[in-house]
């Protein structure tokens, strides 16, 4: 197979392009539950949690609500970075 970028490997899965944005997950329905938020004029926050919460579902075995969570955004408008640590979502906190 011939990707976009001139490298040869074998794949399970088509390769997808997009102009405005994209979401990755192991799973294509939880993929496909982020980009449904991303069409619908969500950001990139709303559809890693969509994505998120359908993995909840559809792959229950490889990802949980009672896992860690790592969250690193970054603002373009104020030009600034915010990392959560989510690893006990009751505590959840900016740094």
């Amino acid at each position: 197979m011939q990707t976009p970028h001139g490298i040869k490997f074998e794949s399970n899965r088509p390769v997808i392009m997009g102009k405005n944005g994209m979401v990755c997950a192991g799973q294509p329905l939880a993929a496909q539950a982020g980009m449904a938020i991303l069409q619908k004029g969500g950001n990139a926050v709303d559809a890693a949690i969509a994505t998120a919460a359908a993995l909840n579902v559809v792959e229950p075995n490889m990802s949980g609500i009672g896992g860690d969570g790592y969250i690193m955004i970054y603002n373009r408008a104020q030009n600034k970075v915010d990392v959560c640590n989510a690893t006990a979502p009751p505590l959840m906190t900016p740094t």
